[in-house]
């Protein structure tokens, strides 16, 4: 049996809960997922997972094992990556995850980019809008939009913008235009429950800070889907500039209160505090700092 082979399955199993997604991480069928996790219990003589049709679950030692097996793979991995990084060039494999929009419309160009410039660094990328730990789930990095909520991680900030509040002129033309941000209290919100306060829009006011709360009978956890109910004259969206800036552009959407704009938010790379940072993760953050720093036009 390959001990660390089995050992590394095993803990992955559990990180992402499941043989099928162990199996697919680690590039082996999810029969031979099964068999290393099997030899492994039959080598320490006890059960380590309890398994269903549906999903696994640790038993007491194999909560016990994972949680020092996952250590020393930690170890391990640090160890490993500190040692290739001083031969120079990065090189290995980046683990990261990204929301789903921003990731597509944004951090994919970014991502061809970045390959092109270094042909040694292969990239397996999650894109989804649930927030999941990056040790638990083996990521070597996350990309997130707006404040990061986990202080355990290491935050570095890329780039920062803002949101646009925009509507259809159709619907402008029907229940008028709001002129302050009270006005909103008048009309129809689209509300995006990806934001950490859905149901308050935050504005500047003459240097203060000021908060509305919006009400609507839309609502969708994606931006884009809020731009299509807004391009429709449905209502007013909050939307940011990245996904907004176009539809604005054309016509088709035209921006609301451009003087009250909300302050800027910032786009973060997050890596496991307490842990090595390999070379290959950071020159990923140093060229997406670069390419969405200062100045950065989310739109060209």
């Amino acid at each position: 049996m390959d001990r660390l082979a089995a050992d590394r399955m095993f803990a992955t199993v559990v990180r992402l809960g499941g043989f099928s997604a162990a199996a697919a991480r680690l590039r082996v069928s999810p029969g031979q997922a099964s068999k290393l996790v099997s030899k492994l219990e039959s080598h320490l003589g006890v059960r380590l997972l309890n398994r269903t049709t549906r999903a696994v679950a640790l038993t007491a030692e194999g909560e016990a094992y994972f949680t020092r097996i996952a250590t020393i793979l930690d170890d391990l991995d640090d160890l490993d990556d500190s040692l290739r990084d001083a031969g120079g060039t990065p090189r290995g494999m980046i683990r990261l995850t990204a929301p789903l929009t921003f990731g597509t419309a944004q951090l994919c160009p970014a991502l061809a980019d970045f390959s092109r410039a270094f042909p040694e660094i292969s990239l397996d990328v999650e894109f989804t809008d649930r927030v999941s730990g990056l040790a638990e789930n083996g990521l070597d990095a996350a990309v997130r939009v707006g404040t990061p909520a986990d202080s355990s991680l290491r935050a570095r900030k890329l780039g920062e913008m803002h949101s646009l509040v925009v509507a259809a002129p159709a619907y402008l033309s029907a229940h008028g235009t709001p002129r302050l941000p009270a006005d909103l209290l008048l009309h129809d919100a689209i509300i995006d429950t990806n934001f950490s306060r859905p149901d308050e829009w935050d504005f500047r006011v003459d240097g203060a800070h000021v908060s509305v709360p919006v009400t609507g009978r839309l609502r969708f956890a994606n931006a884009e889907a809020c731009l299509i109910a807004a391009d429709a004259g449905l209502g007013i969206a909050n939307i940011p500039a990245f996904i907004a800036a176009r539809a604005v552009r054309a016509g088709r959407l035209q921006e609301l209160l451009p003087d009250c704009r909300s302050d800027a938010f910032g786009v973060y790379g997050l890596t496991p505090a307490g842990r090595h940072m390999p070379a290959r993760v950071h020159a990923l953050l140093e060229f997406l700092a670069a390419r969405w720093g200062r100045g950065h036009d989310w739109i060209d």
